[in-house]
């Protein structure tokens, strides 16, 4: 049975960091590239971030270039999102995803971010 679990999101104040969490089962982890996604209330499910299936290529969207950095950890099968100088405008569910580069064939709960003072 494939599960993707996210964890760490919180309510933060502008400015400050968050550290999230996907863990992984049911499936070849090291073979798939793993995203983070968001989805403000609203709006439509965007990209985050991208790692490829041996951590080393990334890519991460413009909105969050800079501040946020994607890794994984193929042991312990885990990715994870590190937010740094967060903004009311990070403030969604933040999801992960595994899949091709192009795909996306399993999905997280989800997990929620919110940065208010």
């Amino acid at each position: 049975q494939v599960q993707l679990v996210e964890s760490g999101g919180g309510l933060v104040e502008p400015g400050g960091s968050l550290r999230l969490s996907c863990t992984a089962s049911g499936f070849a982890f090291n073979q798939y590239f793993m995203k983070w996604y968001r989805q403000a209330p609203g709006k439509e499910r965007e990209f985050v971030a991208l790692v490829g299936e041996f951590g080393v290529a990334t890519k991460h969207s413009n909105s969050v270039k800079g501040r946020f950095t994607i890794s994984r950890d193929n042991a312990k099968k885990m990715v994870f999102l590190q937010m740094n100088s967060l903004k009311p405008e990070d403030t969604a569910v933040y999801y992960c995803a595994a899949g091709s580069f192009k795909t996306d064939d399993y999905w997280g709960q989800g997990t929620q971010v919110t940065v208010s003072s």
